[in-house]
């Protein structure tokens, strides 16, 4: 499915070609992200990633980077996470010179002009304002403020509004010399493309990039939890929405594919357990859903939802009372199978095209070393048991694992206090 190479330099590359699609797929994937931050230097990732589309030598002004690739209908974004950030660019086959142009010179040469810094903190500022008028995707950053409290992967990859005012050409250029590395980027190209010619044209472009910068390092994360912990957000809403968790894995741990078993079947799609109980069979809430997120060395598991501030207590009640059903009876063969199957068929699904791809590979590769074939990878989720499911369960589903965070209009943790229980 796909071949690794190596730069002189130390970029590792990562080639997925499909030569029945007409796209092209271009993602460099760097291993630094927003738990590198400390202090007032939270958010810097995340405006840093806004600035790399804000000019350089080549093209000095965006509109010019923004002309080449709307000229041949192209597409290109960028991500900003705890521990990866990534950019990419999206075209028709025949322009995927031009892309790898436009990646490298946006990445290697971009100005950070005083003056585009000034002005792109208002769209900045703007994205943070956003999120946080809506609860539906900022309680997952208050529900990792609990989790994570003093460390990186605690505060919201966005910044702080004081931070984001603040920052000047200095702070950006200081966070880049230290971590956009040669050696700590993965450039991903996926899609229809000449295997005779990728090699050289990534050299071309990529071979000038300096691999000899010093490895920072990195901060660990550790934590001593001894009973379940509650965060409060207070917001005059209309709507309550929590984050029901627990501590669980670390990227690559042994027990990973059994905890993506475990999530479908309790809250992973629209015929899981919670789903059924919750909105089907109670109507409390238009949506709830678990998911894990795993860190290089932690990682854990929620449930998430949005219900009327009167029945927030019972939802959160009946969430729990799922779970426990799940730790103390197990799941039956019916519900493993559809949930190995439903990961398949999902799997399969998400990777038609060239852009999936491209994140399926790096991904993997920059988090672990090791890329995993889709087969691969539902081969292991195969091997996943109901007993294998029941030990999880049992593992993770523990008071002194437990978290809660919530944003809606309470001041007092009391009343909530009173439903944690397993």
């Amino acid at each position: 499915m796909y071949k690794k190479t190596k730069l002189k330099n130390g970029i590792r590359v990562v080639k997925a070609q499909n030569k029945n699609i007409e796209t092209v797929t271009l993602l460099a994937l760097f291993g630094t992200g927003s738990r590198e931050e400390k202090g007032k230097a939270e958010g810097v990732a995340h405006f840093l990633e806004h600035m790399f589309f804000k000019g350089t030598e080549k093209r000095p002004h965006c509109i010019e980077i923004n002309k080449e690739l709307d000229a041949v209908g192209a597409s290109s974004n960028a991500f900003t996470g705890k521990e990866y950030t990534g950019f990419w660019i999206k075209s028709g086959k025949k322009d995927l010179e031009m892309g790898l142009d436009i990646l490298s010179d946006m990445l290697l040469h971009s100005l950070f002009s005083p003056k585009e810094i000034e002005n792109e903190k208002g769209p900045v500022l703007e994205e943070i304002n956003m999120y946080a008028d809506t609860p539906m995707r900022d309680i997952s950053s208050v529900f990792e403020q609990l989790l994570f409290d003093g460390h990186g992967l605690g505060h919201d990859q966005l910044g702080a509004v004081a931070n984001v005012k603040s920052f000047s050409r200095k702070d950006l250029v200081s966070f880049y010399k230290k971590h956009y590395r040669a050696d700590n980027l993965v450039l991903a190209v996926s899609g229809n493309f000449d295997e005779d010619t990728i090699d050289k044209e990534i050299k071309k472009f990529f071979s000038s990039f300096d691999g000899a910068k010093t490895k920072t390092k990195q901060t660990k994360f550790s934590t001593w939890q001894e009973k379940p912990e509650i965060l409060l957000k207070y917001k005059k809403t209309d709507q309550t929405n929590f984050s029901l968790g627990f501590r669980a894995f670390a990227t690559g741990h042994k027990d990973e594919y059994i905890l993506d078993v475990l999530n479908i079947i309790l809250g992973g799609n629209s015929s899981s357990r919670l789903f059924e109980a919750v909105r089907e069979r109670e109507g409390l809430a238009y949506y709830v859903y678990s998911y894990s997120c795993d860190y290089r060395d932690t990682g854990y598991f929620t449930v998430q939802s949005g219900v009327g501030n009167d029945k927030c207590e019972k939802a959160i009640a009946l969430v729990l009372k799922e779970i426990h059903k799940l730790k103390e009876q197990g799941v039956s063969k019916e519900e493993l199978q559809r949930a190995k199957s439903y990961v398949e068929g999902k799997m399969a699904i998400s990777l038609e095209s060239s852009s999936a791809v491209a994140d399926f590979v790096a991904i993997q590769e920059i988090t672990t070393g090791k890329i995993l074939t889709p087969e691969e990878k539902f081969d292991k989720i195969n091997a996943v048991t109901r007993e294998d499911v029941s030990r999880v369960a049992q593992e993770i589903f523990t008071k002194d694992r437990m978290n809660l965070a919530l944003i809606g209009p309470f001041k007092s943790k009391k009343k909530f206090d009173k439903l944690l229980k397993i």
